[in-house]
Parts: structure tokens; C-alpha cells; sequence
């Protein structure tokens, strides 16, 4: 099964940029849907962002601030993260489904984005 590992996490001030990556241990150009999610201490996982057929969606907290991007040739996905908030601090977790149909991956260790001054 194709690995994901998140990395570029980090302590950030408000208003900051962050550019995390996913990367995978196999091809993701056949990959159906790839995702970004964030999980906040004591609170549930949440989906931050979704690319799939050549389109991406963003939770309203994250639009406008957040670009999901992909590069098949480096088996990488990539979250650009500007105008960071406080609120944005989580653990943040990439996963893909290969086909509609098909479960998520295993989950990766994600990686910690904090905003604090």
C-alpha cells in the first residue's frame, strides 16, 4: 500500500505562511482523490481540503487562505497555508483514495502547525 508522510509543519505567528507536503511512497497520478485534514486538541479530525478530477474544495474556515496543490512527477501534495490564525493549529494528516470506491490509506503520523505569538 502506497505511504503518505506529512512533513513542513512548525510554530508560526498569526498572519504567517506555512507549506506543508504529503508525500507519497508510490505514483498518486491514478489516485481518484487526495485530502488534507486537521485534527485540534480535543476536538474531532476535520477535512481542510479535497482535490479530485481536477478540481479542489476547501472548508469555509480555510478558503481563501489555503492552496491545495499536487505534483505527480513528485509524488507530492502540497497545502499552502497563508494568513495563518490561531485557530488553524491542529495535527495535520494528508490521505488519498485510489479509486471512488475505495477506502482511505493508513494514516500518517501528521505533522504540527502551531499558531501562536
Amino acid at each position: 500500500q502506497v505511504q503518505l508522510v506529512e512533513s513542513g509543519g512548525g510554530l508560526v505567528q498569526p498572519g504567517g505562511s506555512l507549506r506543508l507536503s504529503c508525500a507519497a511512497s508510490g505514483s498518486i497520478s491514478s489516485i481518484h482523490a487526495m485530502y488534507w485534514y486537521r485534527q485540534a486538541p480535543g476536538k474531532q479530525r476535520e477535512l481542510v481540503a479535497i482535490t479530485s478530477g481536477g478540481s479542489t474544495t476547501y472548508a469555509e474556515s480555510v478558503k481563501g487562505r489555503f492552496t491545495l496543490s499536487r505534483d505527480n512527477a513528485k509524488n507530492t501534495v502540497y497545502l499552502q497555508m497563508n494568513s495563518l490564525k490561531p485557530e488553524d493549529t491542529a495535527v495535520y494528516y494528508c490521505n488519498a483514495r485510489f479509486r471512488s470506491w475505495s477506502s482511505l490509506l493508513n494514516w500518517g503520523q501528521g505533522t504540527q502547525v502551531t499558531v501562536s505569538s
